[in-house]
């Protein structure tokens, strides 16, 4: 296939959201850096240089022949697992939260669930690739991917991290339902996820708590149902055009996360129903660009790949969205490009310079 342009609906894109993500941070996150850091702009300057790491990377991964990532895919896998691993290791893994996600490097603190999003997509997308005839078996095509991707499951939800090991979860569930996979057999693994999903939420009586606040925040107020009445407060203050850009009072330590898990309150606040649906908009269009990316490309790898590297940064988006807007449970996914964070940031930054790099191969 003749190397093209990338998709330049999708760069922009990814540019525009970007640039989203830097303003709502400078403006979200500088209440809380100041009183943190005696600094306004810590974390928006933070970010720029996790930005800087991510577009070096991404400028070697959107030159990278893409099919070289097949053979790399089980390396990539075992380095998931292994810092997994590391991670769970006292003294190794650094808490936070209450919750031991990342690992201490130098300066910076890395977390391996985040990589972990990536590398499963690419060993998903190379096994799909290799066994594409198998996989409405169940034992020969099916099993391993699944003891794989419940293997992840198992070590992020030991952090613990329920919300993104959901995501990871339902990106490999889309990518195995493209892939090819008897109807039967997925319903039948759709009641058993579920089944699993109800159990792991009663065994833990913070996770009861979380449901039972989703249900009706207004029965404790100032306690378990705090953080959603002040995203929804923030919602609703901003109207149809918003407060204004750096006027926002819910950032003003009501929200607990402006800058991370409920930027996108900040966003409604400020810009108004008007500047959500902006950012919804770019997302829909990320999601049109990738899967027609997937469904023109003419090389299965690639084009799982694209399924998966799309599907993931939808999905985080609609769970964050979700939680902000009282729709679902409070999880601790992050807006994709746009909340603060340096590992999700860079690994969704090269997630789509990987898809921009397949989109230079799409057949028109």
């Amino acid at each position: 296939m003749k190397k093209k342009l990338p998709d330049l609906i999708l760069l922009f894109t990814i540019l525009a959201l970007i640039v989203c993500g830097l303003i709502m941070i400078l403006s979200a996150s500088s209440v809380k850096a100041d009183k943190t850091y005696g600094d306004s702009y810590y974390f928006f300057k933070k970010q720029l240089q996790y930005l800087i790491v991510a577009i070096v990377i991404s400028a070697v991964i959107y030159k990278l022949k893409y099919k070289k990532l097949l053979d790399l895919a089980p390396y990539l896998l075992l380095l998931s697992f292994i810092t997994l691993l590391l991670v769970l290791i006292p003294g190794v893994g650094r808490v936070a939260g209450g919750s031991r996600r990342w690992l201490p490097l130098g300066p910076i603190n890395f977390q391996p669930s985040e990589l972990a999003k990536l590398t499963v997509i690419i060993y998903l997308a190379a096994y799909i690739n290799r066994n594409r005839d198998k996989m409405k078996s169940f034992i020969n095509g099916i099993l391993p991917p699944l003891v794989v991707v419940g293997v992840l499951f198992l070590l992020i939800l030991a952090e613990p991290d329920l919300g993104t090991g959901i995501a990871i979860a339902a990106v490999s569930g889309i990518m195995i339902f493209v892939g090819g996979i008897n109807l039967a057999l997925l319903s039948l693994i759709s009641v058993f996820s579920v089944i699993v999903f109800v159990i792991f939420i009663y065994i833990e009586p913070y996770r009861r708590a979380r449901v039972k606040t989703f249900l009706n925040p207004w029965n404790d107020p100032l306690d378990t149902g705090y953080h959603i009445i002040q995203s929804l407060l923030a919602l609703g203050s901003g109207g149809l055009l918003g407060v204004g850009i750096g006027n926002s009072h819910q950032k003003f330590l009501y929200l607990p996360e402006p800058g991370t898990d409920f930027i996108f309150a900040v966003l409604g606040e400020e810009f108004g129903l008007l500047g959500t649906l902006f950012v919804v908009s770019l997302y829909f269009l990320l999601a049109w660009r990738g899967l027609r990316i997937a469904s023109k490309v003419d090389d299965t790898f690639a084009a799982m790949l694209a399924v998966g590297i799309t599907s993931m940064v939808i999905i985080q988006a609609i769970i964050n969205m979700g939680v902000v807007s009282s729709l679902l449970p409070v999880t601790g996914i992050t807006l994709p490009l746009i909340s603060y964070g340096g590992s999700s940031l860079v690994v969704n930054i090269m997630a789509l310079a990987l898809l921009l790099n397949i989109s230079r191969y799409v057949e028109e």
